[in-house]
């Protein structure tokens, strides 16, 4: 009984992840095809979900809620976003939105350094699509813990760059 009911709970758990996401996903995944140069999204088993055959950035498979700059199966980082990483920073709505309009500049405001830059030349001008395209990320992505969701939830009353 006890299993059926933690079972039966599991959606409950993961609403609360997808009410902070507040793009469109359909929209995104269409956006998406402007990232799919650099980037490809492929889960654990080694099947691309998203993009082509890409290694220029890194897979961006989970990286909802993924400490900045620490894929281990990525080596080309910036020196600033590695340390973003280490200073808290995660890949919530509220950094990954700015990052990707203008990633040297979010790395700057995250740093409080007008030495810190970012490694990505691509940016999404409108602010929307940049929603979008978290949003489509999210929803490709594995589910998130228990952990994240409660992250997720305290983020969204932290400001982007968070101290955390």
């Amino acid at each position: 009984m006890k299993k059926l009911t933690a079972i039966a709970a599991l959606p409950l758990l993961a609403a609360p992840a997808f009410a902070q996401v507040t793009g469109d996903a359909a929209a995104g995944e269409s956006v998406f095809s402007q990232c799919q140069s650099c980037h490809v999204v492929e889960n654990e088993a080694g099947e691309i979900v998203a993009g082509r055959n890409s290694r220029t950035g890194p897979n961006l498979y989970g990286v909802a809620l993924r400490q900045a700059g620490s894929l281990d199966t990525y080596d080309r980082y910036s020196d600033s976003m590695v340390e973003a990483g280490e200073q808290g920073m995660v890949w919530d709505e509220a950094n990954f939105v700015p990052y990707v309009q203008d990633p040297t500049g979010h790395l700057r405001e995250v740093l409080d350094s007008r030495r810190a830059r970012g490694a990505m030349s691509y940016r999404l001008r409108d602010e929307q699509e940049a929603y979008d395209v978290y949003a489509y990320l999210v929803s490709i992505g594995p589910e998130l813990t228990e952990e994240q969701q409660g992250f997720l939830m305290d983020a969204s009353e932290m400001p982007a760059g968070g101290d955390s």
